[in-house]
């Protein structure tokens, strides 16, 4: 790749200071060494990273962009996450605010292989949100997991994934929770006719989750959940590339452990590692995010003009029923409502509640529809 492509970093200093804080990133973000030490100009010229401009945001934050050498990163995502904040992560006044992906990394990531229109046909769902859970808690064995899941099924949902925590435990072992689980919502799909996917969770090394993926895909199943900041985004790209049959989702465990805005780490780097739909937390729920972030991490996930598909947001983590309409109104019919533990609760009730959760979402459309 040739050229340079910029990246946005909002950085807590004295104005006196700023220029050469700058500057000091865009060494740090390059060569990482005394630019002296350096005799070859063309390493000088093609390099070493460039300050492209300083905004003075306010209350001493300035928006820093360097514009960084596309060759330093190849086509490898691992790299380009090291190019862009790999060092300088380690600097407690910088944030990562923003990228420029280069389109030659864009081309060769591809983002998502299938995109919210391709989950839609797959649901044979073309107009409302779509509508998920989590099967929980840990601990459970794989029978009851399944027979779990076999009740949300039976309520209409369009997704049932794994909850994070779920690995590899002797409890629910992988290969056992799949096909129990797999066989639940089959059986809840024979009862209701609408095509429910189940979702679940790979973990391990790459060849472990290779395995999984295979697995799962034997079992019939289209799409699984990855965490990409535990799994990491050269396991992520490598298992895109090679299974280009399967959706991905991303779960955001670790994304707050850096300091990376959730909108460009949640829905653009995410997106454009391949995944399909990307989970968050909505603002109001278990989380600090504020409506704005939400909101920015939604439009940037749904972006089609960047020559990717978008991906589908997918708001949770401590979501009600008695939200939907909220949620709905704040996010638009191109979006998963994950409702896990308020649906739990209804114990024995559990299929009712989840037809209801169904039905609102599907009200909420009409509503909308009516309101137009």
């Amino acid at each position: 790749m040739s050229g340079r492509f910029t990246v946005t970093y909002h950085v807590r200093a004295a104005a006196s200071e700023i220029e050469a804080r700058a500057k000091a990133i865009a060494v740090e973000q390059s060569v990482e060494m005394p630019l002296a030490a350096i005799d070859d100009e063309a390493v000088l010229a093609d390099i070493v990273g460039q300050v492209e401009g300083i905004d003075d945001l306010g209350q001493d934050v300035f928006a820093v962009r360097i514009g960084l050498a596309s060759a330093t990163v190849g086509h490898d995502a691992g790299q380009f996450l090291n190019m862009v904040f790999g060092n300088t992560s380690l600097h407690d006044d910088v944030v990562l605010a923003d990228v420029a992906v280069p389109d030659a990394l864009r081309a060769t990531l591809g983002g998502p292989r299938h995109g919210i229109a391709a989950l839609r046909t797959r649901l044979r769902l073309h107009q409302r949100a779509m509508t998920g859970s989590a099967l929980k808690p840990q601990g459970l064995p794989p029978e009851d997991l399944g027979s779990l899941a076999e009740h949300l099924a039976r309520g209409g949902l369009d997704f049932i994934k794994d909850d994070h925590g779920l690995a590899d435990q002797h409890y629910a072992p992988f290969a056992e929770r799949v096909v129990a689980c797999a066989a639940g919502v089959a059986r809840g799909v024979r009862s209701t006719g609408h095509p429910t996917l189940y979702v679940p969770s790979i973990t391990g090394n790459l060849d472990q989750m290779r395995a999984q993926v295979r697995l799962a895909r034997d079992e019939g199943l289209h799409c699984v959940m990855i965490a990409p900041m535990i799994a990491g985004f050269p396991a992520m790209q490598a298992l895109v590339r090679d299974y280009p049959d399967m959706a991905f989702m991303a779960h955001p465990s670790l994304g707050g452990a850096a300091r990376i805005a959730p909108d460009l780490l949640i829905g653009g780097l995410f997106r454009l590692m391949g995944a399909d739909a990307v989970i968050f937390p909505n603002h109001g729920g278990r989380f600090g995010y504020s409506p704005a972030t939400c909101l920015r991490l939604a439009q940037r996930a749904r972006r089609s003009d960047d020559g990717m598909k978008p991906a589908l947001p997918v708001p949770a983590g401590g979501m009600t029923l008695d939200r939907t309409r909220e949620i709905l109104d704040f996010y638009g019919e191109d979006t998963m409502l994950l409702i896990g533990g308020s649906l739990l609760m209804a114990r024995a009730n559990i299929t009712a509640e989840t037809e209801r959760f169904v039905r609102a979402v599907a009200d909420h459309t009409l509503s909308a529809s009516g309101r137009a």
